[in-house]
């Protein structure tokens, strides 16, 4: 049957020590007997309302317990999880609902109004369950406090598969959010794969709950962007799913100096940022209060999604010398491409990648790049690999592929191989920069901006030119009382990157030119360089 998440949790939980925390939420604790209990009791009310085997559970809410709670009663009650963007208006998440064919939504009260105003063109949802109100509730849906606590808690008698849904929409670069479909199996092995290298791990669920049983409570993590986000969801889930702790923060967005409170609190093992977006930040602050926070419970640092420069990461190990920084290189479509790792006095250049054993690079006619050739190519990875994108045959057909027999995921991620076989990431093709027929990644140029002491973040865009086609463009948020110098910032970059690379112009701007998850928005950042041109 394989592996499935339901039953994962139904092994797991009772193996924890029930006193055990599995969440912790600013002064709310709540331990593992409580968690099983409810997550039980939800389980069996979303069945008890209509809910069959595949359909979807869409969650609508910033960071907090009842965010996994939920994804852990969808999973035993065989439902697809579907996550929702909530810095999406109001029609966006009706797309979401709509696209995914959700059956069942569970929000925070927070978003009531939005979800009060799509509501009559989701004919589709049958139940919708509000987290968090206080008060009276919506008047169309049910307390989650109240359907977590009505039952007796146990174990549902149901028998899951491995086949079994999980979608993870993904907003990509262009075109409308795809829901990536994954099966349980296949993403619990992408999990596992890393930890086989290192030795035996637990294959059956008798011996994962005896395991457990052995060592006690799994880690404690901290998930500091979005879980509705794949790097936060998927760090999330591996810690719940291991028996640990999952702790969230409660600013509505990223606040450094709580990030470090609750460090020193509340201690995790492991922390989970989004590049230099959440880390460069973290740094700062760092460098502000030395010696403030007691860190040394943080044994591994997690990014994915975004750039981690060398700058940035050397600061952090300053101040965390015993941690490991595992900076990943994967997408909701490809997990596991590559992996950056590391510790104080063993440095790695920034997009410096060891290539997955799953991964492969072709060239534009599909075949393999040698390694020190110098040629750029699309990074492609093989099974497991995910099902498809929900209701797009076409753009399922386009990312994967198969090629010489085998079926690829192939997201649009380009790079270098080097000739010691590591790869240098290059950027995502879809963003790529055509400037007088040379091809310019602005991630590449984006980096060399950030190395500027004036410059906090920066993102690079093509604008259409006469001249060059498209004009390599940037925009940049500038460091506390730093000005613009655009002919030294032109400079820095020239130093480090060919000259048609070098952005044409620069701008600054103090908007925020990205998502809550630390990623790119490059439509936002054009239309402020645009804006800027005329």
């Amino acid at each position: 049957m394989g592996w499935n998440f339901g039953d994962i949790l139904d092994a797991v939980g009772p193996a924890v020590p029930q006193d055990a925390p599995a969440f912790i939420h600013g002064e709310r604790v709540i331990n593992w007997g409580e968690a099983n209990r409810q997550t039980n009791n939800l389980a069996r009310a979303m069945i008890a309302r209509g809910s069959q085997p595949g359909d979807k559970i869409a969650i609508y809410m910033r960071n907090r317990p009842e965010y996994l709670m939920a994804v852990a009663a969808g999973w035993k009650a065989r439902l697809t999880h579907v996550n929702v963007n909530y810095r999406y208006t109001p029609q966006e998440v009706w797309y979401i609902f709509d696209n995914s064919d959700a059956q069942t939504v569970v929000y925070s009260s927070e978003f009531r109004d939005a979800v009060t105003e799509i509501r009559p063109r989701l004919p589709g949802v049958k139940t919708w369950i509000e987290v968090g109100a206080q008060g009276d509730i919506a008047p169309f849906a049910e307390s989650f406090d109240t359907l977590a606590h009505e039952g007796n808690g146990g174990p549902l008698d149901i028998v899951r598969s491995g086949d079994d849904q999980f979608f993870i929409y993904t907003g990509g670069t262009t075109g409308m959010p795809k829901g990536v479909m994954w099966t349980h199996h296949d993403l619990r092995e992408n999990t596992l794969a890393p930890a086989r290298l290192m030795g035996p791990v637990p294959e059956t669920l008798e011996e994962l709950a005896a395991a457990i049983r052995a060592a006690g409570p799994g880690a404690r993590a901290l998930p500091a962007p979005p879980l509705m986000h794949g790097t936060g969801l998927l760090t999330g889930m591996g810690a719940m799913l291991a028996g640990g702790c999952i702790i969230t923060l409660e600013a509505p967005s990223f606040d450094p100096v709580e990030l470090l409170q609750v460090i020193d609190r509340h201690k995790p093992q492991t922390l989970v940022l989004v590049g230099d977006s959440f880390a460069k930040p973290l740094l700062n602050t760092l460098n502000a209060n030395p010696g403030k926070y007691d860190l040394s419970s943080v044994m591994v640092i997690v990014s994915s999604g975004v750039m981690w420069s060398l700058e940035v990461k050397q600061g952090l190990l300053e101040h965390m010398p015993t941690a490991i920084l595992n900076d990943a290189f994967s997408s909701s479509e490809a997990l596991g491409m590559g992996v950056s790792v590391m510790a104080k006095g063993a440095e790695v250049q920034t997009a410096k990648f060891m290539l997955g054993g799953r991964c492969r690079v072709f060239d534009d006619n599909d075949q393999p790049v040698a390694p020190g050739s110098g040629v750029p190519g699309i990074v492609a990875i093989g099974p497991p690999i995910p099902v498809g994108y929900y209701k797009d045959e076409e753009k399922s057909a386009r990312t994967f592929r198969v090629i010489d027999g085998v079926r690829y995921s192939i997201p649009g991620d380009w790079c270098i191989v080097e000739a010691d076989g590591t790869l240098t990431l290059l950027g995502r093709g879809s963003a790529c920069i055509n400037t007088a027929g040379e091809k310019v990644f602005p991630e590449e140029v984006e980096e060399a901006l950030k190395t500027h002491p004036s410059v906090e973040d920066a993102l690079v865009v093509g604008l259409p030119d006469e001249k060059w086609g498209q004009a390599v463009t940037g925009v940049v948020r500038l460091t506390e009382g730093a000005s613009l110098d655009e002919a030294a910032l032109r400079a820095h970059v020239r130093q480090a990157l060919a000259g048609y690379k070098t952005p044409k112009r620069i701008f600054a701007t103090t908007q925020v030119m990205r998502a809550s998850n630390g990623k790119a928005d490059y439509p936002v950042a054009k239309q402020i360089a645009e804006a800027a041109m005329t």
